[in-house]
């Protein structure tokens, strides 16, 4: 299995973090007893917490941050910059240079379901849930369901 792992040695694992193949992972951090799927990225600057999984075919880029006990569903893609262009004006190609990364969080026990797309500079509250199929454009408070096209509120979690 290890011939289709790409974990750069400046990668920080946890205890017991579980792995399948095809993982693309480079100067990030994973906590304890994570589990990531299969054909996942993880980009240098991204830390994700202790007990989550990162379901399969899913994009963690450079200044997201998922707090302990997140579940991430199936092809979730982040996004860190909001106007991404490939040239600048003059037509040169763009470097780390030409752009500055907005962080994004996803606060402990949050879930995101599969397919969801976050875009950047918000966060996801504690306990949140995100519906399949959303695309989250803005701050997500706490213990609340939000799905859809934009995602929208729905309804408060009983549970805390």
């Amino acid at each position: 299995m290890k011939n289709y792992l790409r974990i750069a040695p400046d990668v920080s694992l946890g205890k017991n973090v579980k792995l399948t193949c095809f993982i693309n992972a480079y100067g990030c951090s994973i906590g304890d007893r994570t589990k990531v799927g299969a054909f996942v990225e993880i980009q240098r600057g991204a830390a994700i917490g202790v007990d989550c999984k990162i379901s399969s075919h899913s994009f963690i880029c450079e200044g997201v941050t998922i707090d302990d006990g997140v579940f991430i569903g199936h092809s979730v893609t982040f996004i860190n910059d909001p106007y991404p262009r490939a040239v600048n004006s003059d037509g040169t190609l763009q470097s780390d240079a030409d752009w500055t990364v907005v962080p994004t969080r996803v606060g402990k026990g949050a879930t995101i379901g599969s397919g969801t797309t976050i875009l950047c500079g918000i966060t996801i509250g504690e306990g949140a849930m995100i519906g399949a199929g959303s695309v989250v454009t803005k701050s997500v408070p706490p213990h609340q369901v939000w799905a859809g096209n934009p995602a929208r509120y729905f309804r408060t979690l009983e549970s805390k």
